[in-house]
């Protein structure tokens, strides 16, 4: 069923099966649609007119976000500009709805060694990759409040460019260079959160894995060496053979593509639901299709407790194009120097 939505939300021309759903569909998915995007634009006003107050943090707040649902490439954007902040002498702390977790209080505040299963997967790895504090909570102000006693001076937010109960100073938005907008139908006719037109009200436009539109930054994956789960060791992907590769992301096909770009052939490919949770067993009896197993970083953090020895994961690095890479750090550079020290 999810593959014959994704069909009908990203396919230029439906035919076949998938448009004869989509006509069956159509007078019930419509209304829907329709529905939701006088929520979401009444949701949005209420807190642009000051029906509804946002919290404001006394430190600058950065939103990566986008207006499709599903994965494109925040959290490695997100990854890049902890980095990028860090290496500028900043504080920066990441909040995150923590989205397939369930902790035992909110907000959480993640740790290094803190399950999947409480934080949900790309808190962990974002805190396992950088080291910086992240938290979690529903409400994302609540995050950032916890955040603010760990000594930091700027917030990023994995996600939540609809959560306008957080007041926030710099948009970026990622887009999926491949997909896209799809049919640029609201949910759940079409794969949108909010309408196109939203994206000429954000600050930087980031367009991950194709030829990027006018005013937008063009981003690509770049892959690393392969790392073992169990060991840390380190490898080219390339030297491994009978790899079984599999993908719990939102664009599987984007991970078996970048494999075969680093020349591996796998003999199998699994792609599995976003946030999809994991057991032993079941990958196991996986990777016994060959001789190593292959996922993505974000597969891994959910695999740490239970790996084996031929399990390994593929770290990839944003790397966002000049001269917006350059700016998006600047702009942020210049309201934090605006808000001053979050203690002053």
């Amino acid at each position: 069923m999810a593959s014959l939505i994704e069909a009908i939300w990203y396919q230029p021309v439906l035919s076949g099966k998938v448009r004869v759903v989509y006509w069956l569909l159509w007078p019930l998915l419509w209304p829907l649609s329709t529905l939701f995007g006088v929520i979401s634009r009444r949701k949005r006003q209420q807190y642009a007119n000051g029906k509804k107050i946002a919290y404001r943090a006394p430190v600058p707040v950065v939103i990566v976000g986008n207006i499709t649902a599903g994965g494109n490439g925040k959290t490695p954007v997100v990854v890049w500009l902890v980095e990028q902040l860090l290496a500028q002498g900043l504080k920066p702390g990441v909040v995150s709805r923590g989205y397939g977790g369930k902790a035992p209080y909110y907000p959480y505040f993640v740790e290094s060694d803190t399950s999947t299963d409480i934080a949900g997967d790309e808190p962990v790895l974002i805190r396992r990759r950088t080291g910086v504090p992240v938290a979690v909570a529903p409400v994302r102000s609540e995050a950032v409040k916890l955040l603010l006693k760990h000594d930091v001076d700027v917030i990023i937010t994995d996600d939540g460019l609809q959560h306008y109960a957080l007041a926030r100073d710099i948009e970026l938005v990622v887009i999926d260079g491949q997909r896209r907008f799809g049919n640029q139908q609201l949910l759940p006719l079409g794969p949108l959160r909010e309408s196109c037109q939203r994206l000429t009200e954000v600050d930087f436009l980031i367009c991950n894995g194709a030829k990027a539109h006018t005013n937008e930054a063009t981003m690509h994956l770049a892959p690393s060496e392969l790392i073992n789960i169990k060991t840390g060791a380190r490898c080219a992907a390339a030297s491994l053979t009978a790899v079984v590769a599999m993908a719990g992301i939102g664009h599987p096909p984007r991970f078996f593509t970048t494999l075969n770009t680093l020349g591996v052939k796998p003999i199998v490919c699994q792609p599995f639901a976003d946030h999809q949770p994991f057991t032993h067993q079941a990958l196991l009896n996986l990777a016994q299709q060959g001789q190593h197993l292959v996922m993505t970083e974000k597969d891994a953090v959910k695999c740490y407790p239970f790996a084996e020895d031929n399990w390994w994961y593929l770290p990839v690095d944003a790397v966002i194009s000049e001269p917006q890479a350059s700016a998006i750090i600047k702009r942020i550079i210049e309201v934090k120097e605006k808000y001053g020290s979050p203690s002053a």
